[in-house]
Parts: structure tokens; C-alpha cells; sequence
């Protein structure tokens, strides 16, 4: 469990659901962690969770840091970087995490400011924490990065879900881009497409039980995912600093897509 003992990781959205099963694996293995947290929606007490984590983490023998902030807000991401990085001192892995579907809205339903918002939280939060935590991960000599795209992002998803699928689609794409710029630094990038994870609030809002038994039925392993499936994977692509594999879009799905 020892994997990655000793290296500095920052978690965007790790404070809870799956982000909270990211953050405590990466500790597990013996990161030292950094976890970004938002309070954006009125039913969740993110900084009780924040709490919490750092708790299970204390147990564990380990260090965290939390920095919170608007990732949407270019300001506020270099106040997070730098405040992560100083906290840590210094950064081996960043995690882009923060992701949200925001509703379901088919293509006539739909305005520019809902398109914008999606691709705001999807895409430019990781655009912007990549590039300023860059510089700290190429000063390392040997980093990773893993972003969290989606299994809507390959297939196209569910109705509704036009924005998001486009937005996981260019997360797929700017990881294979960045690999081939990044890699000559010594910077590894990848991603995780995740399909029918449950557990989470993603699923909890936007998914209907339905639509959830039809999704199961038609995965070969018959059961849906948990926080756990993804948060093991994110962690063997972030043990993988100074391993060969880079570039690639890891599906964990039980089998329902295979690439």
C-alpha cells in the first residue's frame, strides 16, 4: 500500500462522493494530499466533510491540506495551485476531479449559458488547474496527471446529456494532447472513463432508479460501479510517475464499453 509514499497529490473536488474515495486511496498508498473543496450546492456541508477526511486521514498517519476555491475563477486557480503546491511543498500528481452534468437538456432545450456552464465546469477548471500546477509537476522530475472523463464521453450518453458527453469527450481528447506536450518533461497524463457509478451524488440527482436497472442489465458483470472501483484506478495511473504509460483513457465500466 505503500505505492506512492512520500508523493505530494492535489485532488480537485476531493473532498467527498467520489473525489473523498480518490483522496483517501491516494493517503492509503502514502501520498501526502491536498484536497480542493467548493461549497456549491445548499444540501451538502462540504466543509464537514473536509473535517471528516481529514480525520480518516490522521488515522491513517498521514498529511493532507485542504484549499477551496471556484475553479471556474482563473484568479482563484492560481491562488489554489500555489497554496496546494506551498502546502505540500511541491506537486508529483494532480487529480482533476471536479465534474457535474448540471441537468439534462436535449439540444432544442438548451442555451448558450447552460452549454457554457457545462463546459465551464467540465473543461476549463481543468484546462486551468493543469496549467498552473504544470511548472510544479515538470520541477518534480517524473509526475502524473489523471483527469476523470466519463463513459459518456466515448458512447454519448443518456438523453439529455448532449453538453456533458461533449465535455467528457474533450477531456478524453485534451489528455491524449497534453501527453504528447507534457511527455518530453516527464510528465505523464491519462484518464479514467467511468461508467454507471453509484454512491455518488451525481448519480443520486441525475439518474433515475430506471434508468439505473436497465444501465446494470446490460453490463456483463451485472452490478453497477462504487467510488472504490475508480478511486483504485486513479491510483494505479498516479503510481505510474515515472512508468510508460501515458496518453491513455483507462474504461472502468464492468464491461459495458469496450474501447
Amino acid at each position: 500500500m505503500g505505492s506512492l509514499q512520500g508523493k505530494r497529490a492535489l485532488i480537485t473536488g476531493g473532498a467527498n462522493g467520489l473525489g473523498g474515495a480518490i483522496s483517501l486511496e491516494l493517503a492509503k498508498r502514502g501520498a501526502k494530499i491536498a484536497v480542493h473543496w467548493f461549497q456549491h450546492r445548499p444540501d451538502q456541508n462540504t466543509a464537514q466533510d473536509v473535517a471528516a477526511l481529514r480525520e480518516q486521514v490522521k488515522v491513517l498517519g498521514g498529511e493532507m491540506v485542504d484549499v477551496s476555491g471556484d475553479l471556474t475563477d482563473e484568479a482563484i486557480v492560481k491562488n489554489v495551485v500555489q497554496s496546494a503546491a506551498a502546502g505540500l511543498g511541491g506537486l508529483d500528481i494532480l487529480v482533476n476531479n471536479v465534474v457535474d452534468i448540471l441537468g439534462r437538456r436535449t439540444l432544442g432545450e438548451m442555451e448558450l449559458s447552460f452549454f457554457n456552464k457545462v463546459m465551464n465546469v467540465n473543461v476549463n477548471t481543468m484546462f486551468l488547474v493543469t496549467r498552473e500546477a504544470l511548472p510544479y509537476l515538470v520541477k518534480a522530475k517524473g509526475a502524473a496527471i489523471v483527469n476523470l472523463a466519463s463513459l459518456a464521453g466515448r458512447k454519448g450518453g443518456h438523453g439529455g446529456s448532449l453538453a456533458y458527453s461533449t465535455a467528457k469527450g474533450a477531456v478524453i481528447t485534451f489528455t491524449r494532447s497534453l501527453s504528447a506536450e507534457a511527455g518530453p518533461q516527464g510528465v505523464r497524463v491519462n484518464c479514467i472513463a467511468p461508467g454507471l457509478i453509484l454512491g455518488t451524488y451525481f448519480h443520486q440527482t441525475h439518474t433515475t432508479y430506471e434508468s439505473a436497472q436497465k444501465t446494470i442489465s446490460e453490463i456483463p458483470l451485472k452490478r453497477a460501479g462504487n467510488p472504490q472501483d475508480i478511486a483504485e484506478a486513479v491510483a494505479f495511473l498516479a503510481s505510474q510517475y515515472d512508468g510508460f504509460i501515458t496518453g491513455v483513457t483507462l474504461d472502468v465500466n464492468g464491461g459495458v464499453y469496450m474501447a
